[in-house]
This record gives structure tokens, sequence and C-alpha cells, in this order.
């Protein structure tokens, strides 16, 4: 019974994150530039058939309906991720600007025990963001990627503020990195990967490797780009993202955006996208798809005839307005599901400018991610596990993974760490006899709690709150 609680808790908990959505009469799980280039068999396909898995949360709930087209009419694929639509105005043209970002619920998770790729090519945290404008009966779209360094590396809680990253010494990471582009060239076309990460320190053995893996793959569909976004934005020089922006301006235009006429014909296709990433594919990330998608709007509306020529996004007040707190809204939105906090550097986003309260709301997102990462992570972890079916309760099975006990030094070790801090407190506040004496017992009340302290960071990864659902395999 207790166990089914526990169970019951963790569905719950799925279903009270912000973020899914569904619809009867559209097909949310498609680009418009795939809904296009479809047969009309596929139009006549119930939304569950034609439904893309990779963003079907509920497709484990649904999978019984599946056999029994009757009941069809009767189910909706559920998305999960973001979505703004909101009219504006620009010049006295009223538009639709629409932003859609598509969660993968292949190897979903919680940021520090979902990392990399899986064997079948399929990374953490990718996310498909859609910004779709609809202006007089013609719609046009752009599509950017995110998604985990596409190989095997994990980087596991273990009290620190940033464990570090490990990259697996026993695993072809050829294989799975082939497949995953395999699939990503065959959906979306040429690949430009922004990875965003540090250049030094942990961070550069993932980003040396994952330069070296495209260098050995010698596709002319794919292209690497890094730049070091906290060494190129440090000291708030955030006026050199301008340069990514620039340097990656041609292909951009060379892979151009979805656009349909006002009569329904395609009048161009985009024939790539960029691919970006950093650590947890959520800040650094979200501030460079911003400035990526605000450059193909530009060239959108123009065309659409809703900019004049001359004219620039950043000057229309009230829609720049709408645009940078979408863009933050989305960044948030993301970063809660995946990291239990909203974004970072969101006040760049939302203003164009990095401001001394935005560091100061980073600084306290970064407590709060620090906590749930050691200490609520692995619930949050095993609630998805068993809401997309990765999990499967066995009524017959009479001990649970849940019921595995921890080691005797979870409980023990904190309390005498309690234990001494309090103690060497106390002794401070009520003074012995003699000085000596209220020395000698403060200072072996002290040395017992950095002694225990320490143990306890040692035996970092024994404390912090793990999975108890997932198969062995994913959590490597």
């Amino acid at each position: 019974m207790q166990d089914n609680k526990t169970f019951l808790s963790m569905i719950t908990s799925v279903l009270n994150t912000d973020g899914f959505y569904f619809c009867t009469d559209y097909d949310l799980t498609h680009t418009q530039q795939r809904l296009a280039n479809t047969s009309p068999d596929f139009q006549e396909m119930s939304l569950l058939e034609r439904a893309d898995q990779r963003f079907v949360w509920n497709g484990s709930l649904l999978r019984d309906f599946l056999a029994q087209p009757e009941l069809h009419k009767f189910v909706f694929p559920v998305i999960h991720g973001f979505i703004m639509m909101k009219p504006c105005s620009i010049n006295g043209k009223i538009f639709e600007w629409i932003l859609i970002s598509r969660r993968s619920c292949f190897r979903a998770g919680v940021r520090y025990y979902v990392r990399g790729i899986d064997s079948e090519g399929h990374a953490a945290n990718f996310v498909e963001t859609e910004q779709i404008v609809q202006y007089s009966n013609g719609r046009a779209s752009f599509v950017q990627t995110r998604g985990s360094m596409p190989f095997f590396w994990s980087q596991r809680p273990n009290l620190k503020y940033k464990p570090k990253p490990q990259i697996s010494s026993t695993t072809n990471h050829l294989d799975g990195f082939q497949r995953h582009f395999d699939s990503q060239v065959l959906i979306y076309g040429k690949q430009v990967i922004l990875n965003l990460v540090n250049q030094k320190g942990s961070e550069l053995p993932l980003e040396q490797t994952f330069a070296k893996l495209v260098n050995s793959m010698e596709s002319g569909m794919i292209k690497y780009i890094a730049f070091d976004f906290h060494k190129e934005c440090s000291k708030m020089r955030w006026h050199r993202l301008q340069l990514l922006v620039d340097a990656v301006a041609e292909m951009q235009d060379e892979f151009g955006y979805f656009m349909l006429s006002s009569d329904g014909k395609v009048v161009v296709q985009q024939t790539g996208v960029f691919r970006s990433n950093c650590m947890d594919c959520l800040d650094r990330t979200n501030v460079v798809q911003s400035l990526l998608a605000r450059r193909a709007l530009q060239s959108q509306l123009q065309r659409m005839g809703v900019l004049h020529v001359g004219q620039k996004i950043e000057e229309q007040a009230e829609f720049e307005k709408i645009y940078k707190n979408a863009w933050a809204d989305n960044a948030n939105a993301c970063a809660k599901q995946y990291a239990g906090t909203g974004a970072l550097k969101t006040d760049f986003t939302r203003t164009g400018r990095r401001t001394q309260w935005g560091l100061v709301m980073d600084g306290w997102n970064s407590m709060i991610r620090y906590y749930k990462n050691n200490f609520s992570d692995g619930f949050r972890q095993d609630s998805i596990d068993l809401f997309l079916g990765n999990y499967s309760v066995d009524e017959m099975e009479i001990l649970t993974p849940l019921q595995l006990q921890k080691d005797w030094k979870f409980l023990t070790l904190p309390i005498i760490m309690l234990v001494a801090f309090s103690m060497c407190i106390i002794c401070l506040l009520m003074a012995g006899d003699t000085w000596r004496e209220t020395v000698a017992y403060v200072l072996f009340w002290a040395v017992a709690g950095v002694v225990t302290a320490t143990v306890i960071l040692l035996n970092g990864k024994e404390f912090v709150n793990v999975p108890k659902l997932v198969q062995k395999e994913k959590m490597d």
C-alpha cells in the first residue's frame, strides 16, 4: 500500500508539471514544413496515428488505444514543452506570432541523471523549437533544435556544486553519435552545431570530444562551431554575441526558412537547422536561439510585407517586448522541466542587457537547483520513467525497487555532524569555568563536525537522492 501511494504521488508530480499541451484539430507534434510535405493518406490518419512519436508524452498511456481504430477519435497526443500564441501588430498590420517548443520523450529525465545519448542515439533534453508567423493566410516558420552533447558522458550529483563530467572510456562513441546525426539529417537536413560550453576546466574535454567525433564522421552535412559563451560575454560584454550571429549569418541565409503563400503553395523550404547546446541546453542555448530566431523573423516579416524596407524588429517597441518575454518564458519552461528551476540569464532575453538584479536571481535559482539536483531529483527521475512507461509496476512483485534501504551512513553521519556543530555553538554560548576549557570543548566539537562533513563530501554519491526505478543502462 505504501509503494502504491508513492507511485501515485510520482504520477501526480509529473501531471502537476507545467507545459503539457494537446489540440483536438491540429497536429502539435509536427512542424509546418513536415505537415506541408505529407501525402493525402497521411492527412486522413487520426492525430494519434500520424503523430511524431518523439514528442508524444502520453504514448505509453495510449498504447492500448492504438490497436483499436474506432477509439482514435477519443484520444489525443500530448506534447511537453512550451507554447505561446500572440496576435501582434506592426505598421497597423495584425499577424499571429507563435512559439512552440517540443521536448522529446526519448531519453527524458532530469538534469544530472540524464546526459549525453543512449545506444539508439537519442539525446538527453532534446527540444525542437519552432517559431511561426501567420499573416493574410500566409505562413512562415523557422525551426531550431537543442540537445545534450551526443556521446556517452555523465555528470552524477555528489553534493559538489558542479560535479565533474565523466566521459565513458568503455563505449564506442561513434556508433551512437552516427545514429543521432543520421536521424537529425534525415529529419532536418544540414546541421550546424553551436557548442557553447566553456573551452577550459571540466567542460573542455567534452568540447574536444564533440569536435573530434564530428571530424571523424567527415560529413559534408554537419558543420561544427565552438563558441565559449562565458568567456566571450564575461564582464557583461553581451554585445559580443553578435559575433556568433554574424559568423553564422551566411549559413542561416543558405538554410532559409519555410514559407507558404496565401494560396497555400510552398514558397521556400528550410534545408537545415542550428543544433545548439551548452551543458544543460537551457540558459546559454536559449539566449543564442532567440537571437537567431529574431534574424529569421526579420526576413519573414519583410517578405510578407509586414515590415517596410529598412525597418528592424528591434525598433518595434511593443512587439520587441512581446518577443523577448516569450523567449524568456520559453527558457523558464524548459528549465523547470529539466533542471527544476527557472532559467538563468533571462534578464538579458527580456531586456537585451544584463542587470544586477538578474545576477541576484541567477544566484537564487542556482541555490534552488543545487538543492533539487542533490536531494529531490531521484524522485523526479523515477516519476518521469513511471509516467513514460520506462518502468512498469508489476502487481505480483512483492519487493519493489522503492524498498531498497539506504546504507547506515546515510542517516548516522548527518546526525553526528548536526550534533557536533550544535555542541560547538552551545559551548560558545555557555562558556566553561576557564577560557582553556571553553576552547578545548569548541575545538573538539568543531573538529568532529569538520571531519564528519569531510567524510560526507568524500562519499557524496551515497547521500544524494538517486532514482530507484531506472534501468542500469540508462544511468551509465
